[in-house]
């Protein structure tokens, strides 16, 4: 009888020691999902075509098709056997979806490859008003208003800077995203920090005395 309670606890520890090992082992496994998650790279905005830049149209197999052409000012390419395709605020890959759509008419499973040569106009950010050297300037993926600021100079002498806006265009639609220049430059207030997008205005009006 003794025996078999002493056997009997032996295989209760063991059972107990393997449990503990087991949900070890899996706390670590989470820990190192998490770890993976958290060292995974973010997204990078994709550059979006602008009036001005030199796009080359590659059709697969198609080399009378094949042609390189600036984007107009109003925003359109023509190509042969496509004419006035919009390409302005499409990134190459939609602007080489779309082209592949309007020559299907005349090409039976077109393949269509875009690559922009020149980046004349492009994707940027305009910055208005009282910054110390106001311009325009190319947009970078993940680009910031801290860093917006940076390239301009900071505020000039008489920015109301806490006044100030971005002008975004949404669809058809431009909305106004209050911002806080001073807080951000001159306190440091990082949760003024926000991410800029192509082609947004950033307006920094004067001080009112």
């Amino acid at each position: 009888m003794r025996q078999e309670m002493i056997l009997g606890f032996k295989t209760l520890r063991t059972g107990l020691s393997a449990l503990v090992l087991a949900v070890l082992a899996g706390c670590g496994g989470a820990d190192n999902v998490r770890s993976t998650e958290a060292t995974q790279p973010s997204s990078v905005t994709e550059y979006h075509v602008g009036p001005g830049d030199l796009i080359n149209v590659f059709v697969w197999n198609h080399p009378e098709l094949s042609v390189t052409v600036p984007v107009r000012p109003d925003g359109l390419i023509s190509t042969p056997l496509a004419e006035n395709v919009l390409a302005a605020g499409k990134t190459p890959s939609q602007l080489a979806r779309d082209m592949e759509e309007a020559l299907k008419e005349f090409v039976r499973g077109p393949k269509v490859n875009i690559i922009v040569s020149g980046f004349t106009g492009g994707d940027q950010i305009r910055v208005i008003g009282q910054a110390a050297k106001p311009q325009a300037m190319p947009y970078r993926a993940n680009m910031t208003l801290l860093d917006v600021m940076i390239q301009v100079g900071g505020l000039a002498q008489f920015a109301a800077g806490n006044r100030a806006k971005i002008l975004r265009r949404e669809g058809d639609k431009q909305i106004e995203i209050p911002v806080r220049l001073k807080d951000l430059i001159n306190d440091g207030d990082i949760k003024a920090n926000v991410p800029m997008r192509p082609g947004d205005v950033l307006v920094i009006p004067e001080s009112r005395f």
